[in-house]
């Protein structure tokens, strides 16, 4: 998953919640080397925490690469697993938008990733012969799911599910909470967000989506505020998780084709979607292919929502929305 201190976190969760009322619950804690944030509204005031932690620990235990006893950290180094349900719906759905997008969202990037360094103080000198014997088995069509066994052409090859998994267990959760009857609340986990219904004051749950001036500490000022009714939302973007060397800014965010950091004008990419699985993976891919594949992505796929903030020629933010979007923003500076 993505850890917290390092996690690209570029938007700024707001619950606008009513005074304290009987039934609003909230809950919090550390899941995935991050935190969630969840409220929601119960007549019975019942508090399922222990529930949920428990189901995200579970969660981690399948396609977290921070656990080393993990299905997936066990798929990467070539020990024999059967795969769980969860990580058959990351599978399907990473296959399933890395044709979408052409293969800018590849979860066989991860060789690449940890070449870089970006979750490593320290980082080895940069060789582009290395780059290029690693690009050789960065590719999702070398990894293949057979029932409950992955079949890799290469035993090298790698995933990290970690551009999605967020948003997934964002819908994990929420359906949880609707199988409980939960008809309002509001799923935070390390940035990427569902929320159904509406609160108490009859106002929607609301989301701030963050200028994205380069910062790795502390939040940045607000651009715009998201109203979310059953929606997921989740932003990626190249200005939390960078490092600098020699003058050139390299973000994290891994080119599968070029094994190079994206270097394109597009800063950030907030999506709204149904799912919290689909709103993750498609703004990591969105980052990847850059500002104008990206409109001829939207076009193609209208029932996803944009907000995309690019770099103009003398360097201002500029906003492209797709236009399902514009009756869903609250605000916008």
């Amino acid at each position: 998953m993505k850890n917290s201190p390092f996690h690209i976190l570029i938007i700024s969760l707001f619950f606008y919640s009513t005074i304290a009322q009987n039934n609003l619950i909230k809950i919090e804690g550390f899941t995935q080397g991050t935190t969630y944030h969840i409220s929601y509204y119960d007549k019975k005031n019942r508090n399922f925490k222990a529930e949920i932690e428990k189901i995200l620990l579970d969660f981690d235990f399948s396609v977290s690469t921070y656990n080393p006893n993990s299905i997936i950290s066990k798929i990467n180094t070539n020990q024999t697993v059967d795969v769980d349900d969860y990580f058959i719906t990351c599978f399907k759905k990473a296959k399933k938008i890395w044709k979408q997008t052409e293969g800018a969202f590849d979860p066989t990037v991860q060789p690449l990733v940890s070449y870089w360094g970006f979750w490593k103080n320290k980082r080895e000198k940069i060789d582009s012969k290395k780059i290029d014997s690693i690009l050789k088995f960065v590719d999702f069509k070398l990894i293949e799911l057979k029932g409950h066994k992955i079949i890799k052409k290469d035993p090298r090859v790698s995933l990290d599910f970690n551009a999605f998994a967020q948003g997934y267990s964002v819908d994990v959760i929420s359906n949880f909470l609707k199988k409980k009857k939960c008809k309002s609340f509001i799923v935070e986990i390390g940035g990427e967000v569902y929320a159904k219904g509406k609160k108490k004051n009859r106002d929607y749950w609301k989301i701030g989506i963050e200028e994205p001036i380069d910062n790795s500490t502390s939040n940045n000022p607000l651009k715009a505020i998201i109203k979310l009714k059953n929606m997921a939302i989740a932003t990626s973007g190249n200005y939390r998780k960078y490092f600098e060397e020699n003058g050139i800014k390299y973000a994290h965010h891994i080119d599968p084709k070029t094994g190079y950091p994206t270097k394109n004008n597009l800063l950030s990419a907030t999506i709204l979607s149904k799912k919290g699985i689909t709103s993750d993976a498609t703004a990591t891919g969105i980052l990847v292919m850059g500002l104008e594949k990206a409109k001829l992505f939207l076009a193609k796929n209208k029932k996803i929502k944009a907000y995309l903030i690019y770099s103009d020629e003398i360097g201002n933010f500029t906003i492209y929305k797709s236009s399902q979007i514009n009756k869903w923003l609250e605000f916008e500076n």
